[in-house]
């Protein structure tokens, strides 16, 4: 069963690291016009997102070989989410202008994170604690 787990959590993993970094370096480069279709995206916030999308994907090998260290590199990209998440509602609470599907995006994503966390932590580092013990 942890098998499973651990693969589709893979999988996920991996499609959500590509599409994030498909789309965050579209509107970096302006690529395939999809800065246009974006409309007013918050730059910070889609670094912080672009960040995230290397995380994922370097956390796809921690996954595969059972790293420690994939519980750490995740809970990182989430503490880079939520500090985005914060500068975000101060940048609109001083009247900046944004999407409204960018706080739906992110708190999404954010949660999506934590989930990714916790599979680690049950998969990974748990699985490596108990094992050290016997």
């Amino acid at each position: 069963m942890k098998t499973i787990i651990k693969y589709s959590t893979v999988a996920i993993l991996t499609g959500f690291g590509l599409l994030t970094l498909f789309l965050s370096t579209s509107i970096i480069l302006d690529l395939f016009g999809i800065r246009e279709k974006e409309g007013n995206f918050v730059l910070f916030v889609v670094w912080a997102n672009f960040i995230s999308g290397l995380i994922y994907l370097t956390a796809v090998y921690g996954f595969l070989k059972m790293k420690k260290w994939t519980t750490y590199l995740l809970s990182g990209s989430f503490l880079i989410l939520l500090v985005a998440f914060i500068c975000f509602l101060s940048y609109i609470n001083s009247g900046g202008i944004h999407e409204t599907k960018t706080i739906g995006a992110m708190i999404f994503r954010m949660v999506l994170t934590f989930v990714f966390v916790i599979s680690a932590y049950f998969i990974i580092t748990k699985n490596n604690y108990n094992s050290n013990k016997i």
